[in-house]
């Protein structure tokens, strides 16, 4: 019997490695039919800004309301916040944080009038909480928290978007320079807005690949990747160029599979035409992950929560501020301007 450990704590839900086959995926080989470890390349110097962008969302409060007409539905004061660390991949200045502000929303169902919610604090200094209404379609338990997580992903993916290079798509576009590049963290999601953003997904949950391919997985080197392939999944609704990653090596002890992260593109639906710039992104993320990935002291997911994405994690945290202030915020607020109405 041999034995490895998953890379990652045994609190981190789901862990780094599932390994579930997926039998409806479609896998196409678009770089070269050669099935081998690519070396990584050095970063361009017309790279000059590297984002990477996160998003958090928080449900404060999970509610039953009604309007004045007597509708009611399933409700939550919720939180989210997208942002972006801005960075010089050449190391010539000073990351920046970008856009790290929370957003607050009163999540409720269809069809109803609600007004703003403003919560105003016992002391002047610590803000004033205001819950902008936004309405989902379908009411239920789980609908609240669901759409403050779908205005975090629109929010991100917004932002990723606006802050990088054009990819064109077609061979008759004009090939705009690789100038900027975001790293989102995680699978992409929703619409393709055109820009050169790489999902990094730092679990591999989903196996893509078949048994003839998963052995190069565990014998490259740190920095190389694997070709680029175009997959279809989803029952063909996502296409994507995808590619595997090495970041460092892996120790006896973990799986072979440690390490190896997945990145992906947004793709057009027919696989004959791969960009120059997801050519390009690919042939350098070799090289920049393996800068910005982490170090298993600093961080029990290294190397695959990057460095920047570790602090962005932190200052999410502190726009959102202190989730159990913030409930107490809530209920004082519900005790003094409703009084006798709440049971």
């Amino acid at each position: 019997m041999r034995i490895r450990l998953d890379p990652w704590p045994v609190d981190t839900q789901g862990g780094q490695l599932s390994l579930a086959p997926v039998p409806s995926a479609e896998l196409i080989d678009v770089e070269t039919p050669r099935w081998a470890a690519i070396a990584p390349k050095e970063l361009p110097r017309r790279l000059t800004r590297v984002y990477v962008v996160d998003g958090k969302p928080r449900m404060e409060a999970r509610l039953l309301i009604e309007d004045d007409s007597g509708v009611s539905s399933f409700a939550g004061y919720g939180a989210f916040v997208a942002g972006a660390v801005n960075l010089c991949p050449h190391g010539t200045r000073p990351a920046l944080l970008e856009s790290v502000k929370a957003m607050r929303v009163l999540a409720h169902g269809p069809d109803m009038t609600v007004d703003m919610a403003r919560l105003s604090p016992r002391s002047p200094h610590t803000g004033r909480l205001e819950y902008t209404p936004s309405a989902f379609r379908e009411d239920h338990t789980a609908a609240p928290a669901a759409h403050i997580q779908s205005l975090m992903l629109q929010a991100e993916q917004e932002l990723s978007h606006g802050l990088a290079s054009a990819v064109p798509f077609d061979e008759m576009d004009s090939r705009e320079p690789l100038v900027s590049l975001t790293l989102q963290d995680g699978t992409l999601r929703g619409k393709n807005r055109g820009g050169a953003v790489v999902g990094c997904v730092k679990t591999i949950g989903a196996m893509y690949l078949g048994p003839d391919r998963m052995g190069l997985l565990t014998t490259m080197k740190p920095g190389e990747r694997t070709p680029i392939l175009h997959l279809k999944y989803g029952n063909n609704q996502f296409p994507r160029f995808t590619w595997y990653v090495r970041l460092c090596d892996a120790p006896l002890h973990l799986h072979p599979l440690a390490g190896v992260m997945r990145l992906e593109m947004y793709a057009p639906d027919e696989s004959d035409f791969l960009p120059p710039i997801v050519r390009a992104v690919a042939a350098l993320s070799g090289t920049l992950l393996c800068r910005l990935g982490s170090l298993p002291h600093k961080d029990a997911r290294a190397p695959q929560n990057l460095i920047p994405t570790a602090a962005l994690e932190h200052a999410m945290g502190r726009a959102l501020g202190d989730a159990r202030l913030v409930q107490r915020r809530i209920r004082a607020h519900i005790t003094a301007e409703l009084g006798p109405l709440v049971a």
